[in-house]
C-alpha cells in the first residue's frame, strides 16, 4: 500500500521539489500516473471547493462560453479531487466544475488522489496563476497563505512559481492594506503601483483617503510617491520573518507523512494525526503496525 501511494505521488513530488514549476507539467504527470479505479464519474453535489483556491472572483462571461463548449462537445479532461469525509474536495479544475454545472450536467469525471494541505495549496495557486491569472490581492493572499503554512521562504517561493524576490515581497505587501482599497485594487479602480507605495503607510484612514483621491483627482505614481516621501508621513517598521524555534519539527511532520501518507502535525507536545474514514483509520494503524484486535 504505501508502495503505490509512492508511486503515484512520485511524479509530483520531484515536480514540486523543482525551482520552477508549470502547471501543464503538473496536470500531465497527474492523468498519465492515473489508473482506471483513479478516474470515476462523481456527482457535482458532493464538490466542495478547494479550501486553498485563491481565487474569489471567476469571469462568468468566460464560464459561460467554457460552459456551451463542454456543451457541444464534452469533457476531454478529468478534473482533480481529493475525498473528504463528506464527499470530495477540489484539487484542481474550479472552471471546469462550475462550467459543467452551468451546462446542466449533474456527473463529471474525476481522477481521485489522496493530498496534502501544502501539495493542494500549491497546486491551486499554480494552476490559477499559470493558467488565468489572479487579482493582485488574490495574488498576495495565497501567498501570503503558502508562507504561512509552510516553511517555505520567499526567495524559495519566488522561485517555485518564477517571480522575482521583491515581486514577492512587494505583492505581500498588498496584504496589509485596509479591506476597502484591497476591494478597489482586486476592481482594477487602483492600480499595483500605487497599491504598493500606499503598503507602505502606517495609517490606515489615510491611506484609504489617499486611495480614493488616486482615482477620483488621476493621481500618478509620481506624486502619490513624492506624498509618502513626507516625513510627517508614518512608515510601516520592516518586519522580518522569523523562522519558529520548533522548525525541526517539519523534518519529523514530513517524514510521518512520507511513511503513511496523510498529514502529520507536531505542535506543543502533540503529534495529530487527521483521517477521513473508520477505512482510513484502520490503514493508518496497519502502516504504524498497530492491532486493536489483538491478532
Amino acid at each position: 500500500m504505501e508502495t503505490k501511494r509512492k508511486a503515484l505521488g512520485k511524479g509530483l513530488e520531484e515536480l514540486f521539489s523543482s525551482e520552477n514549476l508549470n502547471f501543464d507539467t503538473v496536470e500531465k504527470e497527474i492523468i498519465e500516473s492515473a489508473s482506471d479505479k483513479d478516474i470515476k464519474n462523481i456527482p457535482l453535489q458532493e464538490i466542495r471547493s478547494n479550501p486553498f483556491q485563491p481565487r474569489i472572483n471567476f469571469d462568468q462571461e468566460k464560464l459561460e462560453e467554457l460552459a456551451a463548449s463542454i456543451k457541444e462537445h464534452g469533457l476531454f479532461q478529468p478534473i482533480i479531487v481529493k475525498k473528504s469525509i463528506k464527499g470530495y474536495e477540489l484539487v484542481a479544475g474550479e472552471r471546469r466544475t462550475k462550467a459543467a454545472k452551468l451546462a446542466g450536467f449533474t456527473e463529471i469525471p474525476a481522477i481521485i488522489k489522496d493530498y496534502t494541505d501544502e501539495e493542494m495549496m500549491e497546486i491551486a495557486l499554480l494552476e490559477n496563476i499559470q493558467r488565468e491569472d489572479l487579482n493582485p490581492i488574490e495574488e498576495a493572499e495565497a501567498y501570503d497563505k503558502i508562507l504561512k503554512k509552510t516553511f517555505c521562504t520567499q526567495e524559495e517561493l519566488a522561485k517555485k512559481v518564477s517571480k522575482s524576490r521583491s515581486y514577492i515581497t512587494n505583492v505581500l505587501g498588498l496584504v496589509s492594506l485596509p479591506e476597502e482599497v484591497k476591494e478597489l485594487v482586486a476592481k482594477n479602480k487602483l492600480s499595483m503601483a500605487h497599491a504598493k507605495i500606499l503598503s507602505k503607510m502606517e495609517d490606515q484612514d489615510y491611506v484609504i483617503s489617499l486611495a480614493y483621491k488616486v482615482i477620483n483627482n488621476g493621481m500618478s505614481v509620481r506624486e502619490l510617491e513624492a506624498i509618502a516621501r513626507n516625513e510627517n508621513i508614518i512608515k510601516k517598521n520592516k518586519i522580518s520573518r522569523i523562522v519558529p524555534l520548533n522548525r525541526i519539527y517539519s523534518v519529523y511532520e514530513n517524514a510521518m507523512r512520507e511513511k503513511i501518507g496523510t498529514r502529520v502535525t507536531i505542535s506543543a507536545k502533540k503529534v495529530t494525526i487527521p483521517f477521513d474514514s473508520d477505512e482510513d483509520l484502520a490503514r493508518i494503524l496497519e502502516i504504524i503496525n498497530i492491532d486493536v484486535d489483538g491478532e
